[in-house]
């Protein structure tokens, strides 16, 4: 069902937050000082049983590029079909953007989608047409058509920048809509933090940029290998520097100043929607990115907030993937024309699309090239040029024995291609005991091949004390933040969540709050409850990992922190 399948994809998107802050340790501080916390994780570490047992073998790896995320895309039956007919006649595929593929106020392209399939709309030669529209985003959208894991008959991003890069990774793409319904992306920013704005000029993404750049704002956007509102503001940061050149959005002088930029952006969500319920629990960001579609439907930002629109305009385009069979291109030419009937156009209001204002977009759509080296750019530069160090903690008390153990090992290793060699990583296991298996140390191929042999050596056995691993996890961040006061500490916990053996939750509260270095918890079969108040302490969530998919939601994860 649509319900359980969002949920749990939502948790995954949350996951995928960037939880440090602009600058020093983390994020925002609980009760304890950051001094405070040091000095009660050093007492509490006193009756933790920690052993130092440091791989003292190298597992084999593979030498050569990074890894791909296509590679470890999951099933394609993660994303469900939301529209799903019977079958008979000619049926078409839609890969449909979430916010039009979804539930509630997220669910244009199902409701015309259904009406169409109801309507007996037959082709020329009597037989009926249908559509069937799967729930995916954009971004993950994309990447199963670049890499031909799975291709739909068509496709409807929220916008044409991933037309573009499909076309740039060698996709034939088949205009049947450049529009289906109308959408921008704008700079949502505090009413009170706007106005102030505006006294010193004029208001527009320009100026919110320049005042990010300049470190008057403190400011969140969206994952741009993912979202279409991420990649949208991205092309526009770049574009600004560049002057509205295309042809020096990537150059030096422009990638240095980006990257200065990234120094006032502390939180980068993964889609428009899991910035939306971010936003929802925490008003601490004085401005954010998020489609109007999204933002005229969020109660909470009805009053206190203004939007402004930025970038490219997100028209929603339906094209056919590949060269359609006559009777396919027939079927969504047909359907095309369904979703502009006046009614259609009337219920797309009343899901929040068709902006009562108008817009255009403020750049030429850039080329598919030029996208896909952008994203290569935010990767590379979006922790302003501040080290990642990492610590794992994976459980391996005797409740994750069998499947769970063996999906915990498989996706570390996979992931372990998308950790590049200028990133920091430590291990620790634990069970009832403690056990650092891997001092912190650059990414290179040897700490590699030992963080590959840590995870195969995973046994499941014992209890579990997975507050006593955090603490000791914590510990090493905190060392290494004492010889490198600028690095960007995150904490990894992949666990079950059964715990049963040393400290408890409300005893590592205030340590981790004080700390403030994002704790994130991957969960395998856990209690998502458990781990969810962990991870939401400092600016961080929980993933909740099957063993069907995991190897992608890992490979995501590190791909956007590392």
């Amino acid at each position: 069902m649509i319900p359980g399948r969002r949920r749990r994809w939502m948790a995954f998107m949350i996951v995928l937050m960037a939880g440090a802050a602009a600058c020093g340790g983390g994020g925002p501080k609980g009760d304890l000082t950051e001094a405070e916390a040091a000095e009660e994780l050093n007492h509490l570490l006193d009756n933790v049983h920690v052993t130092d047992d440091t791989v003292d073998r190298r597992a084999p790896v593979e030498i050569g590029a990074e890894s791909d995320l296509a590679e470890s895309l999951p099933d394609i039956n993660e994303f469900p079909l939301v529209v799903d007919p019977p079958s008979g006649g000619t049926v078409v595929e839609i890969f449909g953007s979430t916010e039009k593929s979804g539930e509630g106020t997220d669910g244009w392209l199902v409701a015309v989608a259904n009406a169409f399939n109801n309507a007996d709309v037959r082709l020329a030669d009597g037989t009926e047409a249908k559509v069937a529209v799967r729930y995916i985003p954009s971004g993950i959208g994309y990447q199963f058509i670049a890499s031909q894991t799975y291709v739909p008959d068509a496709y409807t991003p929220s916008n044409h920048l991933w037309i573009e890069m499909a076309k740039a990774s060698g996709a034939e793409m088949t205009p049947v809509r450049e529009s289906l319904v109308s959408n921008v992306a704008g700079i949502v920013m505090k009413t009170e933090v706007a106005e102030a704005l505006s006294e010193t000029g004029e208001f527009d993404a320009g100026a919110v940029i320049d005042e990010v750049a300049g470190g008057e704002l403190v400011m969140g956007y969206t994952d741009p290998f993912a979202s279409s509102t991420g990649l949208n503001f991205l092309v526009t940061v770049l574009d600004s520097f560049a002057g509205g050149d295309e042809a020096r959005m990537l150059d030096p002088d422009v990638v240095s100043t980006f990257e200065r930029f990234q120094e006032n952006v502390p939180f980068v969500a993964l889609t428009t929607l899991q910035m939306r319920e971010s936003v929802e629990q925490d008003r601490s960001l004085d401005a954010f990115v998020m489609e109007y579609q999204t933002f005229v439907n969020t109660d909470e930002l009805q009053s206190g907030f203004e939007f402004t629109p930025f970038g490219f305009t997100h028209d929603n385009p339906l094209y056919a993937v590949g060269t359609p069979a006559p009777e396919t291109a027939e079927a969504l030419e047909l359907f095309g024309s369904f979703a502009e009937r006046p009614e259609n156009r009337e219920l797309a209001a009343g899901f929040g699309f068709d902006p009562p204002f108008d817009y255009e977009s403020v750049y030429e759509l850039p080329s598919g090239e030029t996208l896909i080296a952008a994203q290569q750019v935010w990767k590379e530069k979006k922790d302003a040029g501040r080290p990642v160090v990492g610590v794992f903690v994976a459980d391996n008390s005797g409740s994750m024995n069998g499947e769970k153990i063996q999906a915990l090992q498989a996706a570390l290793t996979a992931g372990a291609g998308f950790i590049t060699p200028d990133n920091s990583i430590g291990f620790v296991q634990f069970n009832d005991e403690v056990v650092r298996r891997l001092p912190i140390a650059e990414f290179d191929l040897n700490q590699r091949a030992a963080f590959v042999a840590a995870a195969e050596d995973l046994e499941a056995q014992g209890g579990t004390a997975m507050y006593d691993g955090i603490l000791v996890g914590l510990d090493m961040l905190l060392n290494a933040q004492a010889t490198n006061p600028e690095i960007k500490p995150l904490l990894f916990v992949l666990t079950d969540g059964e715990t049963e053996d040393g400290y408890t939750f409300e005893e590592v509260q205030p340590v981790i709050e004080g700390l403030g270095i994002p704790v994130y918890t991957i969960g395998f079969e856990a209690d998502l409850d458990e781990l969810g108040r962990v991870a939401s302490l400092v600016e961080a969530a929980s993933l909740n990992a099957d063993t069907e998919d995991v190897e992608y939601e890992i490979g995501a994860l590190f791909n956007a922190q590392f």
